[in-house]
């Protein structure tokens, strides 16, 4: 049965019981992102503030400044002038000046020097690397080495150049430099590397044919391929060759037991490995054992890989540190970082073992994938102290390690700096940086840096993409929305949906629907779909600018997509389109298609009808109410109330009239069309025929809307006929209804203004008899009229209020007016207790307070107000501005 990781703890901690080891091991808890950070290599006399880094035992305080200086300088070490300036050369010279230039370096080549000069860029310039290796084998005195030829062929194989492999292959196939031995030496090697074992032993039988063999090193490359592909019979084959040769040694027992683990043979893989080393070691190597480790780790068997680890080491035959490098990467790869940190430190003080970047590197990145910041601290300070050569991936991990601790402005000058020592910013450094930024709300610095990861290739991920867009547009800075935008179209990177109609609609907003309107021909030329919300703001901000035909080629659109439009949408586009040159060519070009879009309705005649309406096109109203009919379709309440309101809107009353009672005797007038008349006569300003109508439908069974009943008393006390007002108000109560919030409001406002209202209400209650019910309004009218002062509790006053009508925002606000009449600092004192009880002011309630001060002379208090007014949008009224 297989022994779970835990088990295996208890065998990995007695590799090193010591308890020297014991003291040095002990952890100090995890850090907080707000806790300091030391940098114990750095002069001691350096001391700073402790904001926000991490802490460990052996804390110093530093400057972010002299943080970013040691790094720099940790950086900078993985630097070689030279190198550079080979590479420079090679990525910017033609091969003939390239050749010259080089040549004046007067290298003494060697397969040390062009091995470390391959290595030093061979994640980003992989044509110069092949560039500097051809230029290397043609300079006298120099060949390349079996050892050269493996590197080029990895670094061309790692970066997926196959054709490039082959054609550079071919060119060396022509040099009068190369043996037929070494060519296909070189060639069995090339495919080989490059993952394509089958085309090696095909080159391996074509040599054998001609009389030509491999050496020791093609075959060990050719059999480890063939493992690596899994084409074992060929690898038993190609293994009896290597020890009938007598090329068998170390590499071939590594590659076997490779074969067996991948077989998942491993038992018979342990008694081999135990086998050599009861053989004395003759054949051991490090790699062998690190391939039973890795594959038992694998294979979940964690104690017995630990027993192997233990075993090998007390044997003292064999180098132990791939071993260790493989152990301590199947730990953390299991989830168990303490046990691989555990056993890092009991390694390094008792074996003296130091792993590579690689192996750092990885252990760190998990580290901090898990928020071990003092531990990914700690691990970092191990690495310059044992003079690892940072590489990008630790470069990149170290500036995720400082935004995951909140130091952001080291994170980012170090960003800054990433010339200096040729850092590849990774994709999730990027994010790292950018949400870090964000979350300091440093929303410039981060729109900096996202410019900079798309113009590199990089698109850290729409959800971040969506956050700073957001963050952008919330700032008004659209340009750079849309420069972000129109980068990563470009570069076929893909922000979300959700990110493009965000924009379009921000840059709608902000009047700018042209550059909106270019985003959306991006989206629809890629087959992105923008939503009905969008369209909406598209199609509005059109109509804004006068471009109706805009918005009704987008209108149509957007029902090609799939969204419906409203009758709302349908008004301000048919409205927009009256409003152009030759308005009826547009507005029944606009018709046709949509009755060709859709089986004819009233519905979609009605949309029609209700546009030209509320453009004021009466005479279009009808027309298409005329076609409805010739096309039999019946026209239904809801068109006869359209072409009502649009004689209305016109002011056409006498057309309004005339059609009115024509439907009379067509049908029996229901409450919508007795409603729509009188609300209709009202807002075009008719008080004698809105009052007309009105008792005329009173005379009936039916009883007007509460709207009819609004418009009718604000069109009549606009026209100071306040006795008609107090008629309805008092028509309004005796058929049961409560007076409205409007109409108290209206008849308040107006008392404000004249003492007429109350008048009308006296005179009322002496020819009507009023009954009780209706002594509480009339003793709001006249306190309001002045008849009383509201020297009284305020309280009082709004509990009357409430007996009459529901009090609202509007209500409060005519309470306030009334009291700057004559006391300001009660007025404060009810302004603050009404923002206690959460009631939001709104711009009449500054303007009453700031109009108020003005008027008695206290400028002081009212700038106070005015302040705070400004400081939310609001406002001054005209009348007011005419004090300040």
């Amino acid at each position: 049965m297989l022994l779970t990781i835990r088990q295996a703890r208890q065998k990995t901690r007695a590799l090193f019981n010591h308890p020297l080891y014991v003291l040095y091991s002990t952890n100090t808890p995890p850090a907080a992102a707000n806790s300091i950070l030391a940098y114990p290599f750095l002069p001691s006399s350096v001391s700073v503030s402790s904001s926000n880094v991490l802490s460990t035992s052996r804390t110093i305080e530093l400057q972010p400044k002299d943080v970013v200086l040691s790094f720099k300088e940790w950086f900078m070490s993985r630097k070689n002038p030279v190198f550079d300036r080979i590479f420079d050369i090679l990525k910017t010279q033609d091969d003939i000046t390239a050749d010259i230039s080089l040549s004046r370096f007067n290298l003494r080549l060697s397969e040390a020097l062009v091995l470390d000069v391959l290595n030093y860029e061979k994640n980003k310039d992989v044509l110069s690397c092949l560039k500097f290796f051809d230029w290397a084998g043609r300079q006298p005195g120099f060949h390349h080495t079996r050892a050269t030829f493996n590197a080029i062929f990895k670094i061309l194989s790692k970066a997926k150049l196959m054709s490039l492999m082959v054609e550079f292959l071919d060119k060396y196939m022509k040099q009068r430099y190369f043996h037929k031995a070494r060519f296909y030496n070189t060639l069995v090697i090339g495919y080989s590397v490059a993952g394509k074992p089958e085309l090696a032993l095909q080159l391996f039988g074509r040599m054998r044919f001609q009389g030509v063999d491999l050496d020791a090193f093609a075959y060990h490359v050719l059999l480890n391929a063939l493992v690596e592909d899994g084409f074992y019979d060929a690898f038993e084959m190609v293994l009896k060759q290597i020890k009938f040769r007598g090329f068998e040694d170390s590499i071939t027992h590594a590659i076997f037991v490779k074969s067996l683990c991948q077989q998942t043979e491993l038992d018979r893989a342990e008694e081999y490995l135990r086998g050599l080393l009861r053989n004395g070691g003759v054949g051991l190597s490090g790699i062998v054992v690190a391939n039973l480790v890795d594959a038992l780790c694998k294979s979940k068997q964690f104690m017995r890989a630990a027993s192997l680890v233990q075993d090998f080491r007390e044997s003292g035959l064999v180098p132990m540190e791939q071993a260790y490098s493989v152990w301590i990467k199947d730990l953390a790869q299991a989830g168990e970082l303490s046990e691989a940190v555990e056993f890092l430190k009991g390694k390094k003080l008792f074996d003296g073992y130091v792993p590579d970047v690689f192996r750092y590197n990885s252990l760190v990145c998990r580290l901090l994938r898990e928020n071990r910041l003092e531990q990914v601290y700690d691990l970092l300070m191990d690495m310059k102290d044992q003079d690892i050569v940072p590489d990008d991936v630790t470069m990149n991990v170290t500036l995720c390690f400082f935004c995951k601790v909140g130091m952001a402005d080291v994170a980012l000058e170090l960003y800054d700096s990433r010339a200096e020592f040729g850092l590849s910013v990774s994709s999730m450094t990027y994010n790292y940086l950018i949400n870090t930024l964000l979350g300091d709300a440093s929303v410039d610095e981060a729109y900096f840096v996202l410019k900079n990861a798309i113009e590199q290739g990089y698109f850290p991920g729409r959800r971040t993409f969506s956050i700073i867009a957001d963050a952008l547009c919330r700032e008004g800075k659209l340009d750079r929305v849309k420069e972000l935008v129109l980068a990563a179209l470009d570069r076929n990177c893909m922000p979300s949906d959700s990110t493009y109609n965000k924009f379009i609609s921000a840059l709608c907003r902000a009047s700018r629907v042209e550059d909106g309107y270019l985003v959306h021909g991006e989206l629809s030329r890629l087959d992105r779909v923008t939503n009905k919300n969008t369209y909406f703001h598209l199609i509005s901000g059109f109509n804004k600018s006068s471009r109706g035909d805009i918005a009704a080629r987008l209108l149509i659109e957007m029902q090609e997509k799939g969204h419906s439009p409203d009758r709302r949408l349908y008004r301000a586009v048919i409205c927009c389109l009256c409003q152009m040159e030759d308005p009826e060519k547009l507005f029944y070009s606009l018709l046709e298609v949509q009755l060709s879009r859709h089986e004819p309705s009233c519905l979609i005649y009605n949309y029609f009808i209700d546009g030209a309406g509320h453009a004021g096109k009466a005479e279009l109203a009808r027309d298409v109410f005329e076609m409805m009919k010739r096309n039999d379709i019946t026209p239904n309440l809801q068109s006869d109330i359209l072409i009502l309101q649009s004689y209305l809107k016109a002011g056409k009353i006498a057309d309004a009239l005339n059609y009115f009672r024509d439907l009379s005797n067509r049908r029996s007038l229901g409450r919508k069309l007795w409603n729509t008349m009188i609300v209709g006569l009202c807002k075009a300003n008719k008080p004698e025929n809105a009052w007309n109508i009105f008792w005329e439908m009173r005379s009936t069974v039916l009883r007007p809307s509460m709207e009819c009943y609004e418009e009718l008393v604000k069109l009549l006390c606009s026209q100071k006929d306040y006795y008609k007002a107090i008629l309805l108000v008092e028509d309004l109560m005796q058929i049961g209804r409560r007076v409205s919030s409007f109409i108290g409001n209206v008849l308040l406002l107006h008392s404000l203004q004249t003492p007429r209202v109350f008048s009308a209400w006296m005179h009322s209650r002496d020819l009507r008899n009023m009954k009780d019910h209706s002594l509480a309004l009339g003793e709001l009218i006249k306190t309001f009229s002045g008849g009383s002062n509201l020297d009284g509790d305020i309280l009082e006053m709004e509990e009357l209020i409430q007996q009459c009508f529901p009090l609202d925002v509007y209500t409060y606000n005519l309470l306030l007016r009334k009291l700057t009449i004559s006391e300001m600092d009660l007025a404060c004192k009810y302004f603050d207790r009404l923002c206690k009880k959460g009631h939001e002011p709104n711009r009449w309630t500054y303007d009453i307070l700031v109009h108020g001060f003005l008027k008695v002379g206290r400028s002081s208090e009212a700038r106070k107000f005015m302040e705070e007014m400004f400081s939310k949008g609001f406002d001054l009224t005209e009348a007011t501005k005419a004090f300040v």
